[in-house]
């Protein structure tokens, strides 16, 4: 027995270090950047996008890439970007909703951090006088709660692939998506464009480049990257939960391996995939989804904002 005991606590001892050290600084070596032309886009004059934050909750630094600081409390956003064009506004993601409050309650103790919640999607186009009728749907980047609380409230098709169909169908984590969609249209797209920047199917929503979505399963089956073109020439990235804070980006950091267990299906997937954006930071603006400070280019949705495309 005590061999037993002394070969299960060197387990556990091996354990906590092989833990602790992945919680340490160790950036992914720095790929080549992207060097080739960009894919050809002809956005409309018009089109235009804009952030409608709906909330936040606090999460430490520390657990959201490898070097972080344990004292660095964030605000993580639960943020929508809405996607003006002429053929039909599109958004991106959809923030916390009005039952967010039991959507949190079906997390883990564990995982019910503090937050703060703001105007959900709908009040914030409907105190702006918003034609509704304008909005074609959501495209979801993956089915994670904080990603799908506010459909609830918006009567539009979800825009959803196949991959991440299979993974709602199974995924603990899809609890709070099963239920909203279950009174809600699903708007079934494939990949069937070309590969796209480095990432191997695409699906251009328009047909004009301006925005399209491309394949990046590995947090969940199905998340995506959307990629979306402004008629200025700049160009944005909406990568999802390949990396929770930008520091992901600029410092070449992953999830700690302990968190890659818990939020990824494919954490190797996450890994190539993240790499892949990396390599396009020199030409255009990467935001990931819980980060506040990636949308500090875009402008918040206001009454100005409501022209008529």
């Amino acid at each position: 027995m005590i061999y037993v005991w002394t070969g299960l606590a060197l387990v556990g001892i091996a354990a906590t270090l092989i833990t602790f050290r992945s919680f340490r600084p160790a950036p992914l070596p720095a790929p080549a950047q992207w060097t080739d032309p960009l894919p050809t886009a002809s956005p409309p004059a018009d089109l235009a996008i804009y952030q409608l934050p709906t909330g936040t909750y606090e999460n430490r630094a520390l657990f959201a890439y490898r070097g972080g600081a344990f004292r660095d409390v964030r605000k993580f956003a639960a943020t929508a970007v809405l996607v003006r064009h002429p053929a039909g506004d599109l958004l991106i993601d959809a923030g916390f909703g009005a039952d967010v409050e039991a959507h949190i309650a079906t997390l883990p103790s564990y995982r019910r951090t503090p937050h703060e919640l703001g105007a959900t999607i709908r009040d914030q186009l409907r105190s702006t006088n918003y034609d509704m009728t304008s909005l074609r749907g959501v495209i979801i980047t993956h089915a994670h709660w904080d990603h799908v609380s506010g459909l609830a409230e918006l009567d539009v098709p979800i825009w959803m692939n196949e991959a991440e169909s299979r993974y709602v169908e199974r995924a603990k984590d899809a609890a709070v998506f099963r239920d909203v969609a279950s009174r809600r249209e699903i708007h079934h797209y494939t990949f069937d464009g070309p590969p796209y920047l480095g990432f191997p199917g695409s699906h251009d929503v328009y047909g004009d480049g301006s925005v399209v979505i491309v394949e990046a399963g590995g947090h969940t089956d199905g998340s995506v990257v959307v990629f979306v073109s402004l008629p200025d020439g700049r160009r944005f990235a909406f990568i999802g939960d390949l990396t929770w804070q930008l520091e992901g980006v600029t410092l070449r950091a992953e999830r700690p391996r302990m968190l890659q267990i818990l939020a990824d299906v494919r954490p190797a997937r996450v890994r190539d995939s993240l790499l892949q954006i990396i390599a396009l930071t020199d030409r255009m603006h990467v935001v990931p989804a819980h980060d506040i400070h990636a949308y500090d280019p875009i402008p918040r949705w206001t009454s100005s904002n409501r022209r008529h495309l």
